[in-house]
């Protein structure tokens, strides 16, 4: 007599059964795949342990946050996309997927699912550590043109002719000219103005084609319009609109303040105002003497 013919089990997930036809996880093996595709191998087995050690040890200390709002990270992520960077491009820089993504922001429809209500602590973290920089921003955007009109007038303090840069820029001098009176440049013009600027910063003009009467010229005409030397300015302040060029090295003291005396240097707004403060500390001290 025949023994009757026993059906081999399913493949099971965690999730529940997995159809033997369905294709292998191409997702790297750890926790996630432990979870999710029901791999059984030491990898995954290990993550899933430290992550249950993990937690237990969070439990007891009273840390344990698996979740959070999602709202502040979706608000980021509008934010960004108003700065003309697409869920891809914030991804990249989050390093995150962006299906992840697009399901805090819109759901996913495919899957019947609105926006998520919370989120991890690590991808919000990631998310909301990404900011608009040149570096990721579309470079047809247009943006504040501070630090670009700040660098090119700098380049000119040092002697570089406008024709001379308008040139390395691929600009005609009338568009180099307006781009100086601009409030507002488009990305790719920001970041060729800043390569040139690292390019040149240090770099002597006489040495680079540049006769000595143009780079004269450049100079007194720099001077004329109390356009800021190189020196002025540092990376943390040359595209901040609400900085001011430190003219002599202790700007925003009474120390710079009389700097600007001595030297004949036109006050700046912050060593006038601390100017006017030291006065007035030194009044209320002779008074209460």
């Amino acid at each position: 007599m025949t023994a009757p013919t026993v059906a081999a089990p399913a493949a099971t997930t965690a999730a529940g059964p997995r159809p033997d036809s369905a294709p292998a996880s191409t997702r790297p093996h750890g926790y996630a795949r432990y979870r999710l595709d029901g791999c059984r191998c030491y990898v995954c087995g290990y993550a899933r342990a430290q992550y249950d050690d993990n937690r237990t040890r969070a439990i007891a200390y009273g840390t344990w946050q698996p979740w959070v709002d999602a709202e502040p990270v979706r608000h980021h992520i509008r934010y960004l996309q108003s700065c003309d960077m697409g869920l891809r491009v914030i991804a990249t820089a989050a390093d995150v997927d962006r299906k992840r993504l697009q399901g805090i922001v819109t759901g996913r429809p495919e899957r019947g699912t609105g926006p998520q209500a919370h989120v991890r602590p690590a991808l919000a973290a990631a998310v909301l550590a990404v900011e608009p920089t040149l570096d990721n921003l579309g470079a047809a955007t247009v943006i504040n043109a501070t630090g670009t009109t700040r660098r090119l007038q700098a380049l000119g303090a040092a002697g570089w002719p406008q024709h001379h840069l308008a040139v390395r820029l691929g600009m005609s001098d009338g568009n180099f000219g307006a781009t100086l009176r601009r409030d507002r440049v488009i990305v790719r013009t920001a970041r060729a103005v800043r390569g040139l600027y690292d390019e040149l910063w240090r770099a002597d003009p006489r040495e680079h084609g540049v006769d000595s009467q143009a780079y004269s010229r450049a100079r007194n005409h720099a001077a004329a319009e109390r356009w800021a030397p190189v020196g002025t300015w540092d990376d943390d302040t040359i595209d901040d609109p609400a900085a001011f060029p430190d003219w002599t090295g202790r700007c925003s003291t009474a120390e710079g303040y009389n700097d600007h005396r001595r030297l004949g240097i036109p006050i700046c707004p912050p060593c006038r105002e601390a100017g006017a403060r030291d006065r007035r500390e030194r009044a209320g001290r002779q008074a209460v003497a």
